[in-house]
């Protein structure tokens, strides 16, 4: 992975009731990430609307919404799901871990939290980003290799992997290439 990569500037959304935990995750975080906080799960909800995060660092207890709440209401979301979540949490017990990992986590660090080993965790999911943004493109067709490797024309990929809508029309390239030696289009051509 190329350290340009890895430069961009990753956003990072921390969710914690306790203002000392987002003051020393903020710092931590701050010289490498952009960062944003919420102290409850009705503003991280909001937040993760608002704007596309990278990341979401999440408590498990809080008040009103659990951090278990939260995150399954953003893996419910199909153009917030894929939003790496790593739980941060103060709860240590083995059944803790699985149900976070069931509800949708894509790790968990418990507290206190060991500063590079967290730092290496969400570099990790930064990694993963930027590696799940690469797409197997033919240089010839632009047909796309999906997951499976079965090579799709871009529209159909685009289609089965986002909520976007199509219209069809042509650029002015492409009506030079395909019509370029009819003589209506070259009598059209000059007309307009």
């Amino acid at each position: 992975m190329s350290d340009q990569a890895l430069n961009q500037p990753f956003s990072i959304l921390i969710v914690d009731d306790e203002p000392k935990n987002i003051q020393l995750l903020g710092s931590l975080l701050q010289t490498h990430y952009g960062v944003e906080f919420a102290m409850d799960g009705v503003k991280a909800l909001e937040w993760i609307e608002a704007k596309p995060f990278d990341l979401v660092l999440l408590d498990v207890m809080m008040p009103g919404m659990d951090g278990y709440q939260v995150c399954q209401k953003i893996r419910s979301d199909p153009l917030k799901k894929h939003i790496p979540i790593i739980f941060l949490s103060a709860r240590t017990e083995t059944e803790d871990i699985v149900r976070g990992f069931e509800m949708g986590g894509t790790d968990y660090v418990t507290k206190p939290f060991k500063a590079p080993e967290l730092l290496a965790r969400i570099k990790t999911q930064v990694e993963m980003k930027v590696l799940r943004g690469l797409l197997p493109i033919c240089a010839n067709c632009k047909d796309i290799r999906d997951d499976k490797g079965s090579w799709n024309r871009i529209e159909t990929y685009i289609q089965e992997h986002s909520s976007a809508l199509f219209s069809h029309g042509m650029c002015p390239r492409c009506m030079d290439e395909l019509y370029g030696k009819e003589d209506w289009y070259r009598e059209s051509r000059k007309k307009g």
